[in-house]
Parts: C-alpha cells; sequence; structure tokens
C-alpha cells in the first residue's frame, strides 16, 4: 500500500487510525470511511496484510476475503485523498492479531476502530481512543433467492446450471433453476458474500474451516462451500430445514411415547441421508426440554433449532475428551449425538451412556438392523442392549420401525442341543413384541440372526417332508420368508388330508405357508 513504513511514526496532531481483524472481515472501515467518519490517516500494520495472508495460504477462505476488503478501503482511500500507511508491530503474527493491534494503538496512542465490544472495553481500559461500529446485518440475497416455496436445498457448481432440491425428506424432486451455466466468479463471489455474513451475523459461525472446503451454519442454512484442489470446481450446497415438527406431528402410538418418556435411555436414530434423522432428533430433544429434561447435543455442525434451555456443543471446538469432561461433570438428562460418524463419535457415546447419562445417536443405515450393527465390535455383546436398549429408524420422515433390545440366556432359535445355551441379545419389534433379529456369539464370530428366516427354513423342512410323503409331484418353492407348495391337478384331490395338519405347523411356527395348484 501507499504511504510511508514505521513502526508508529505519525506528525504531531496527526490523527492515526489502526484498524483490528473486525472491520476489515464485516466491511465496517470501508463503510466509515464512505460516510466520513474516518478522514484520518489509516496505519494498515504489515503484521495484520500477513495474517490474512497465512489464512489464504492455509486455505480460508475469510483470509482471500479479508484481503480483497483491505484492496476495497485502498481504492477508497485513495479516492476520497486518505492516507494508507504501513507500520509495522513488531511482534511475532503467531500471537493473537487483534491484541497485538489494541497494544500497537496504545503505545502509539493512535484510535483503534473495531465492531469487537470486549475488544473496545479492553482499549477504553488502557486509555485508547476507540471508534466503535457494530456490523450490519448483511442480507444473503443471493443465496436466498432460490429458496422460494417448498426448497429444501440448493446445489450450485461452477461450469453446470444452479439446482434445488423441492419437496420433503424422502419425497422431493431435483429441478434445474435455469439453463445458465455458473461461472466461477459468481459462485466465488457468493462464497464471499457467505463468509463475510458470518462475520455480522450472531446466528453464524464457520463450523470447520479447511484447505479445501468450508462449512458455515448461517442461522438456519447448513451451508457447504467446496474449492479446488479439494473439489474439481467451486461449489455451494446450502440446506435449511422446511419443518420443525413437534413429536407429537409424528402420532406416534402411546406404547412408543411411554417408552421415550420412561425407559428408553440408550435411543439410536437411523436412517439414510436426507431421510429426516436430524429432524426427528430435534423434535425429541424439544420434548425432552418440555419435560423438564437436562437436555445438551453434540453436533457438527450446530444445526438443530433448540429451545435455549437446551446447550448445544460442537465437536469442532472441543476435543472428544474435552466433551466426555463436560458432560460427565455436568450431567444432562439426555444428550443428542447428531452424525455419529467414526470410532471417536461412538466410543463418546458409549462411554456416556455406561456411565448412566441418557444417550440420543443419530447414524447413517440403511435398515434398522445395520444401524445395531455398527455397534458390534464397538462394545461387548452383553453390553449391547445397555448401550441401546431402543431404535428408531426414519424413512420418508417418518418413523418407520422401531426395534427394542435386551439380553437373556437361552438356547438360539434354530440350534437343538442343550449346551450350546448362551447369551443372546434379542431385537424386538417395540410396538408388537414379535422377535424379529438374535445375536450372539458362535465361536469368535459373533452373529446376527433374522429369527424369521431360522424359523421357516425349520418350518420348510417340515413341510417338505410331509408333503412328499402325501404328494411325491409336489413342487416346495422358498421365496425368503414365505413358502409355496405347487401342487400338480391330477394330484389336488389328496390336498385334504394335509390341510389341517399345515394349519397346525403355521400356527405353531408363525410362518407364510400357500398351496398353489398347477
Amino acid at each position: 500500500m501507499d504511504g510511508s513504513t514505521g513502526r508508529g511514526v505519525r506528525t504531531a496532531g496527526e490523527e492515526v487510525v489502526v484498524p483490528d481483524t473486525t472491520v476489515i472481515y464485516n466491511g465496517v472501515l470501508r463503510r466509515l470511511i464512505m460516510e466520513g467518519v474516518v478522514r484520518s490517516v489509516i496505519a494498515i500494520p504489515k503484521e495484520l496484510i500477513q495474517f490474512f495472508d497465512r489464512m489464504v495460504r492455509e486455505g480460508k477462505a475469510l483470509g482471500m476475503v479479508a484481503l480483497e476488503e483491505l484492496r476495497l478501503i485502498r481504492s477508497l482511500a485513495e479516492r476520497y485523498g486518505i492516507e494508507i500507511r504501513t507500520a509495522t508491530i513488531g511482534r511475532r503474527v503467531e500471537e493473537d492479531i487483534d491484541t497485538l493491534i489494541r497494544e500497537f494503538a496504545y503505545e502509539n496512542g493512535y484510535t483503534l476502530v473495531t465492531s469487537s465490544r470486549p475488544q473496545k472495553l479492553s482499549a477504553e481500559v488502557l486509555g485508547v481512543k476507540v471508534v466503535y461500529r457494530e456490523p450490519e446485518r448483511i442480507q444473503l440475497k443471493e443465496l436466498e433467492k432460490y429458496f422460494v416455496g417448498n426448497v429444501m436445498s440448493v446445489h450450485l457448481k461452477e461450469g453446470a446450471p444452479p439446482m434445488v432440491k423441492k419437496g420433503y425428506p424422502g419425497r422431493w424432486t431435483l429441478e434445474k433453476v435455469s439453463d445458465t451455466p455458473l461461472t466461477r466468479e459468481e459462485i466465488e463471489g457468493l462464497a464471499e458474500e457467505i463468509i463475510e455474513a458470518t462475520k455480522t451475523l450472531q446466528d453464524a459461525v464457520i463450523e470447520i474451516e479447511r484447505p479445501g472446503s468450508t462449512i458455515i451454519q448461517l442461522g438456519d442454512y447448513r451451508i457447504i462451500v467446496t474449492r479446488p484442489p479439494m473439489s474439481d470446481g467451486w461449489e455451494i450446497t446450502a440446506v435449511r430445514p422446511l419443518v420443525r415438527p413437534r413429536l407429537e406431528d409424528y402420532n406416534l402410538p402411546e406404547k412408543l411415547l411411554a417408552r421415550l418418556r420412561e425407559r428408553a435411555e440408550g435411543i439410536v436414530i437411523a436412517g439414510a441421508p436426507g431421510m429426516g434423522k436430524t429432524t426427528f432428533a430435534q423434535a425429541l430433544a424439544e420434548y425432552y426440554v418440555r419435560l423438564g429434561k437436562i437436555v445438551k447435543t453434540v453436533e457438527s455442525p450446530r444445526d438443530m433449532r433448540l429451545p435455549p434451555q437446551a446447550t448445544q456443543y460442537s465437536k469442532v471446538y472441543a476435543s472428544p475428551e474435552e466433551l466426555h469432561d463436560i458432560l460427565l461433570l455436568s450431567r444432562p438428562d439426555y444428550t443428542i449425538f447428531d452424525e455419529m460418524r467414526n470410532d471417536e463419535d461412538f466410543k463418546l457415546y458409549v462411554d456416556l451412556r455406561l456411565a448412566g447419562i441418557g444417550m440420543v445417536g443419530v447414524v447413517h443405515a440403511s435398515s434398522p438392523i445395520d444401524a445395531i450393527q455398527r455397534f458390534i465390535g464397538r462394545v461387548d455383546i452383553g453390553m449391547l442392549p445397555s448401550v441401546v436398549d431402543t431404535l428408531i429408524f426414519i424413512d420418508s420422515g417418518q418413523v418407520r420401525k422401531v426395534y427394542a433390545l435386551d439380553i437373556t440366556v437361552r438356547l438360539p432359535t434354530g440350534l437343538r442341543e442343550a449346551d450350546l445355551a448362551r447369551p443372546v441379545v434379542e431385537v424386538r419389534d417395540a410396538l408388537t413384541g414379535e422377535l424379529e433379529y438374535e445375536i450372539y456369539t458362535f465361536g469368535e464370530q459373533t452373529t446376527v440372526v433374522p429369527v424369521k428366516k431360522v424359523i421357516a427354513s425349520t418350518l420348510g423342512k417340515s413341510v417338505e417332508s410331509l408333503i412328499k410323503s402325501y404328494l411325491p409331484s409336489a413342487e416346495v418353492v422358498y421365496e425368503g420368508e414365505r413358502i409355496t407348495i405347487r401342487v400338480p391337478r391330477e394330484e389336488a384331490k389328496n390336498l385334504s388330508k394335509i390341510r389341517r395338519r399345515l394349519k397346525r405347523i403355521k400356527e405353531q411356527l408363525g410362518a407364510e405357508v400357500s398351496i398353489e395348484v398347477t
């Protein structure tokens, strides 16, 4: 930048202002120049430029936003005849840059320009003159123009036309907004607007920033920005919840509501991506708050919209050990763990559950039993029902299946020798009580057995033996859990002898057996 360089040299009687990072990020310094509030010399520390430059090299999009803002400030200063003077603080940039700038202003008698209230108060305690301006709320007009009606998410990629998903979880369509492909400049400009907004909106935060991606929670919007070299082009995906249902809106059976109120403390909510798992978890968390429970969440990003009584923690800003200690010492009634992905997440869930804290975990799974299997190998089978006592499977925004887990010692279904009795985890339909799966160890292998198929197999042998004794030409066909007996027409007269016997077998073992005359 133009102007003299020094470590705090100024002419007698000359006023010099020095900005901190906040007024660069949010454009406040630029607006103060345009409004005529700032007309004195502006000192820009080299360390501030180095700080932003390092952010850019680390792949942090906010650094590029800041450097672009400094370029605009220089252009405005030239227009209004304001001198831009570079200066040297003379201390390491690794330290907190805003603290260094505040001390630099104190040491040289400069005026500090800031949008941070704590920075303002600290400077005033030191006797530093301060120009304080709260940031204006930025309207995300370019992004919000896509969210019209029942738009769930917006998908913008350079070189491709803008697309939106319309509908509701599990019932949506992908539609093209325009036939004109977006340019890189358009995507980058929108990304800068979004990142700048995170510095002006109280309900906005950059949750994750990596060299190739940035994840932002901005009010109701969850925004993912990816860029080269991580992706093959700039891309922005923005998602917002269309509805915030209460638990009562799901029309759950009273038996399940009673279980959630009185018994369930190791809850897993499962389903495929985009099916409404987090929406249901949010409704359940809000329900527990209304019941007078202490509720906390572990999220990344923090996109649940909950009453202020619920405290939301971010996995990004705390280690698993710190979260473990905080939750263990604060003893919430329920902790909602959104998006459990890796071993550390499952370990934290298990440790807290075994410590007596009510847990609600959200996991991706294509079927209910797949969600349970994700815990196998991560927890001893005998402890599984203590860790997961209730599994709720969500599909297309609705509760499609609820499993209850319990453990007993007995002979697994299908085995005959009494000395093969062992601990068996029973997975039952929580509403009907019907046994659907058994989990047990056989040798060194943990086995998940669909009970109906075992019963059908046992029944099939009985049926086949019975049918062949009366109808040698009959064909027995197995179709999953259903058994079909195909009888030649010339032998159909003998069916009356076995229908009663088949009925007793079906009632005893609960399988479906049908007869077809061919």
